[in-house]
């Protein structure tokens, strides 16, 4: 092995498929946890449409329910690499709209939880959801068995 290949830690290549689950991990359980206050409690989704209403949504209370109840459901479809591609997708629209509506002008900090979001999705879109997946098992795709010497078995 030379020392260009030690450095770029080419022998982690096997577990590639591995790194994926950390994204979705990391965005399937903000989506949840973020929302699960406004599907589980009428008053905190009222709250929301009132946000929305003061940010110019249309219809904000039927905004403030298809956006939580997204947000909602893909955040578990992402935590189990299940539709994962399709629901990544939603959720770039979804954060697209949010910066563009809600973000926009706002110092990089406060809008920093919904960038995240929206580099997350993206990732899991072009990327999919990685061997540890529902998609994966669905697919009959296996993760590569690493052997000694950082080379697959596959």
């Amino acid at each position: 092995m030379t020392l260009v290949r030690a450095l770029r830690l080419d022998s982690l290549d096997p577990y590639a498929g591995y790194g994926a689950v950390f994204i979705r991990l990391l965005v399937g359980h903000r989506l949840v946890v973020g929302t699960m206050d406004n599907v589980f409690g009428a008053e905190r989704m009222h709250e929301f449409a009132a946000f929305l209403a003061r940010h110019g949504f249309p219809a904000p209370l039927l905004s403030a329910h298809v956006s939580a109840y997204a947000q909602f459901l893909c955040g578990i479809l992402v935590l189990l690499g299940a539709f994962t591609r399709p629901a990544a997708a939603v959720m770039v629209v979804n954060f697209v709209i949010a910066l563009g509506m809600v973000h926009l002008g706002q110092p990089y900090l406060e809008k920093f939880d919904a960038l995240a979001m929206l580099a997350g999705s993206l990732f899991l879109l072009l990327h999919g959801p990685g061997a540890l997946s529902v998609d994966a098992w669905m697919d009959g795709r296996r993760p590569p068995i690493p052997v000694s010497g950082g080379r697959s078995a596959a």
